[in-house]
């Protein structure tokens, strides 16, 4: 519920299209605007929301909002046993959608599913960037219980989101189960070790005020992956392009348009303002 004195908030992603698309078995749905250059968002462990990212993205390029088999109201998906199936899986719809080459996007628990999409197929991502990356994780933070992390860990301005009615309890159990089962270890050496030959150019976003994916993975990550930039975002936890959507859209933009080009010089990183 807005308060009576409060000014509600848009939810971002209007101009989106709801389609479905057959890969691997699968029906999968995905929210699609824009024209141009490809590019792919793998969305969180909250399931398929958009942030205005999403739609300022949506100017420059054909943005693609997969919703991961077995999120929302898609089917119980008791098949997928691991990340690299899931990897397979998203791969084959970018191709159902004739999709050959394009720019990836993974926003958590999406950017370790991004993360293994790219080490799977490298050849067909121009660039990868990773916001709030799960594909390396710390210890649970202090306040996180067995269902999850509250507002207070997603967001560092909760106040600015949209009001959002709560995914139903059976949704839930539904994504917490598939979830468990194929998210694999916190330092997985198989994928640390495909990240560390990855020679796709990578962006990796960070919230200042994030908990989950705290700033020290950023060393990890630079230290790691041969062809990596991490720019750390002011003011901004775990839902970063949601905190901060102007400033992670100004970073992108500028990575999306320089690939190579774009350098991180100072050796902790840029604090993006």
């Amino acid at each position: 519920m807005v308060d009576g004195n409060q000014e509600a908030i848009e939810v971002p992603g209007k101009g989106f299209s709801e389609s479905l698309v057959d890969a691997d078995g699968f029906s999968i749905r995905y929210r699609e605007a824009g024209t141009g250059e490809p590019l792919i968002w793998i969305h969180g462990g909250g399931g398929l929301r958009l942030s205005p990212v999403y739609d300022m993205l949506a100017e420059t390029h054909r943005v693609i909002a997969f919703e991961v088999p077995g999120f929302g109201n898609s089917a119980v998906n008791d098949r997928t046993q691991n990340m690299q199936e899931l990897a397979d899986t998203m791969l084959a719809a970018t191709t159902a959608l004739g999709i050959d080459t394009f720019e990836l996007v993974g926003s958590s628990f999406g950017g370790k599913l991004a993360a293994w999409i790219a080490v799977r197929a490298p050849e067909r991502i121009n660039t990868l960037v990773l916001c709030s990356p799960a594909a390396i994780r710390l210890e649970k933070p202090a306040g996180a219980g067995d269902r999850g992390l509250g507002t207070n860990f997603l967001y560092a301005h909760p106040e600015r989101q949209p009001v959002m009615e709560p995914s139903p309890e059976e949704i839930v159990t539904k994504e917490r189960t598939l979830i468990s089962r194929v998210r694999g270890p916190a330092r997985d050496a198989a994928l640390e070790a495909a990240l560390a030959e990855l020679e796709v150019q990578t962006l990796v976003l960070l919230g200042t005020e994030d908990q989950i994916s705290r700033s020290e993975l950023g060393d990890i990550y630079r230290d790691l992956m041969p062809a990596c930039q991490v720019v750390m975002v002011y003011d901004a936890a775990h839902a970063i392009d949601a905190d901060r959507p102007e400033a992670v859209y100004a970073v992108m933009k500028d990575f999306l348009t320089r690939h190579e080009s774009f350098l991180v010089r100072e050796e902790s990183g840029l604090l993006y303002p």
